[in-house]
């Protein structure tokens, strides 16, 4: 008697997200099916480069299937100069770790992610090191991704 055949589960996607910067890179990790997301590390830039062998070893260790970069668009979403060098830089992501990369537009995350930080600072979390704005930004990157990927339905089922 044979059985049926079952497809294999899916393993849930990890995520890994970038809010470059020209000082420092705010990096976050995210998981697809909770859709959780959490900062994770500032990475400080070496003579106007990527932190590339800091960026290896988080590779190695959460071993991503997608890497997201915030797109740094002007406030009426046009290009500026931040624009093309963020796009560079998931490009040499993308070539040298062989991952798929996608943008997203990343207007006023840092914005968000001090606001974020000043009101945790005034609710007793302590103060916040600008460096943990970095991350948060990157946090948030990941978070709006995952939030464009719901179908109009889920978006009105979220809270």
């Amino acid at each position: 008697m044979s059985r049926p055949m079952t497809r294999p589960t899916p393993r849930p996607r990890t995520l890994l997200g970038f809010d470059y910067g020209l000082r420092r890179i705010g990096v976050a990790v995210g998981q697809e099916v909770t859709r959780s997301v959490a900062p994770l590390i500032t990475l400080s830039r070496k003579t106007d480069k990527p932190d590339w062998d800091a960026i290896t070893r988080l590779i190695a260790e959460w071993q991503p299937d997608l890497l997201i970069v915030g797109l740094p668009l002007t406030l009426e979403g046009e290009d500026q100069e931040m624009t093309r060098r963020a796009r560079r830089f998931g490009n040499q992501l993308k070539g040298r770790y062989n991952l798929p990369v996608e943008m997203v537009d990343e207007r006023l995350t840092s914005y968000e992610a001090e606001q974020l930080l000043e009101e945790r600072s005034h609710n007793g979390a302590g103060r916040s090191d600008p460096e943990d704005i970095d991350q948060v930004a990157a946090q948030l990157i990941l978070q709006s991704w995952f939030d464009q990927q719901l179908t109009p339905e889920q978006h009105e089922r979220t809270p």
